[in-house]
């Protein structure tokens, strides 16, 4: 795919991948990775995440963090790697980098709050024209709340990216005028990567850096945000 310059309010404008579909998971974190500076420590977040790591180049010099406790970790654990005490903050099972490092949960979280991480990347339920996230409870009676670290990770990495699909099951967007569920933080979010599109939310609207198996266009006709030229 053609690469853009992702800095809100630079490039060249939209770039329109009108050629395909919508980016599969596997596609996505590779697109997210992309946006990762070398020598950056990040936090993946639970779920799609995660698969971040499998498409971060060996040579980047980018640290991951995870926050049950570990720095250095490395892509997921298959086959023989797999060590049942090794695991993300998802308990899914990882591997282990050279030089990589354990500490107790509490300095995992001081790292988090104390502004050490460059980037983390969270999922959302919704995020808000103005880069407002929420990713821990819909709000349903039903649902189980599961905030984990994200607020700490909200308001202390110095950059937050969000990757998550655009639309719900239902078709109703995710990239909202103002958040309806409960927010995990306020103005955090500097990009948004969806299947459908590369979004770079701001006070005066909504910057699309790329779109994915659609245009600027009709995507202007399925969501409520301003969409800037």
């Amino acid at each position: 795919m053609t690469a853009v310059n992702t800095a809100p309010g630079t490039g060249p404008g939209p770039v329109e991948h009108t050629d395909r579909g919508p980016l599969t998971t596997d596609e996505l974190a590779a697109r997210v990775a992309r946006d990762i500076p070398p020598g950056s420590y990040v936090n993946l977040g639970i779920g799609q995440p995660t698969r971040i790591a499998e498409h971060l180049p060996p040579d980047a010099g980018i640290v991951l963090h995870t926050e049950n406790g570990m720095l250095g970790m490395g892509p997921a654990a298959v086959g023989d790697e797999v060590d049942p005490d090794l695991t993300n903050a998802g308990k899914v099972p990882v591997t282990e980098l050279p030089g990589a490092a354990y500490f107790h949960h509490a300095d995992s979280f001081a790292m988090m709050r104390g502004g050490h991480l460059d980037v983390c990347v969270l999922g959302a339920f919704q995020v808000s024209h103005h880069g407002d996230l929420a990713n821990w409870h819909t709000g349903d009676p039903d649902a189980i709340p599961a905030v984990g670290g994200a607020m700490d990770l909200a308001v202390g990495a110095r950059r937050v990216l969000v990757m998550m699909k655009l639309f719900t099951r239902d078709g109703a967007p995710k990239l909202v005028p103002a958040c309806t569920y409960p927010l995990t933080g306020t103005a955090c979010v500097s990009l948004v990567h969806t299947d459908h599109g590369l979004f770079a939310p701001g006070p005066d609207g909504v910057r699309v850096l790329e779109t994915y198996g659609t245009t600027v266009a009709r995507l202007r006709e399925r969501l409520s945000v301003d969409l800037l030229p």
